[in-house]
């Protein structure tokens, strides 16, 4: 029965190292490399930052490489508040967060296909007309004035506004209008935001999250002497 006992004690701890052994030899097979360090952005923006799929999380792929910098940037110094984003960059060098917005301007995965609308007929032309033509009454510019004809934006620092999620859109207007959204001063999104009513919000996301993407969807870079020609000055974006 000693015997028996002492037999078992050792089974069971090869059982207990086995694991843990088995457990390190697949950890040191895993590449250090920029892609699987990313695999933390990834696990909330889907693949390649192709988007997540709860209809929340932005697609980050493709999108210019300062807009996302910058963005990054604004997460770790306290401009946008998202605790998740906020505490992964917290301490990484502006190097680093170059490296990462790089890596995802880089990657250009397909488009998923724009999920139905319950919005009116009216309310689509609202937005639409917002977007494309904004409202001369109010001092307000069209959204295309500044993310481009196609909404695809403007590299490096503008982003386009198709193949983002409805409710995404709103939030973002909505995170401008109460202040828990900002960028370097001037900030030009804030002064459009605010002078948005609900409603033309929701016309406005609605219309844009119903957007195809154009087949030959090429974000144009803004040449330096095209930036006096935005509507608004804006911190950030700069030649």
């Amino acid at each position: 029965m000693h015997f028996i006992f002492r037999l078992n004690a050792k089974l069971l701890g090869l059982l207990l190292v086995l694991p843990v052994a088995a457990f390190a030899q697949t950890a040191q097979k895993i590449p250090d490399t920029l892609e699987q360090r990313l695999k933390a952005c990834t696990a909330c923006h889907g693949a390649e930052g192709r988007a997540g799929s709860d209809g929340y999380y932005p697609r980050i792929a493709g999108k210019p490489a300062g807009y996302l910098y910058n963005q990054l940037l604004n997460f770790r110094d306290g401009k946008r508040t998202y605790p998740a984003m906020a505490y992964l960059v917290g301490h990484m060098s502006d190097a680093y967060l170059k490296e990462i917005a790089g890596y995802f301007a880089d990657q250009h995965p397909p488009y998923s296909a724009p999920l139905a609308t319950e919005a009116s007929s009216s309310m689509l032309e609202q937005g639409r007309l917002l977007v494309l033509q904004g409202d001369k009454a109010r001092n307000l510019p069209a959204c295309a004035s500044c993310h481009g004809k196609s909404m695809t934006g403007l590299a490096p620092y503008i982003p386009g506004l198709l193949g983002l999620p409805r409710d995404y859109l709103i939030a973002q207007l909505g995170a401008w209008q109460t202040g828990s959204r900002k960028a370097h001063a001037p900030d030009c999104m804030q002064q459009v935001a605010s002078k948005l009513n609900p409603q033309d919000v929701a016309a406005v996301s609605s219309w844009l999250a119903m957007q195809k993407i154009p087949a030959d969807s090429i974000t144009p870079v803004l040449k330096a002497d095209e930036y006096a020609q935005l509507p608004l000055k804006c911190g950030g974006v700069a030649p």
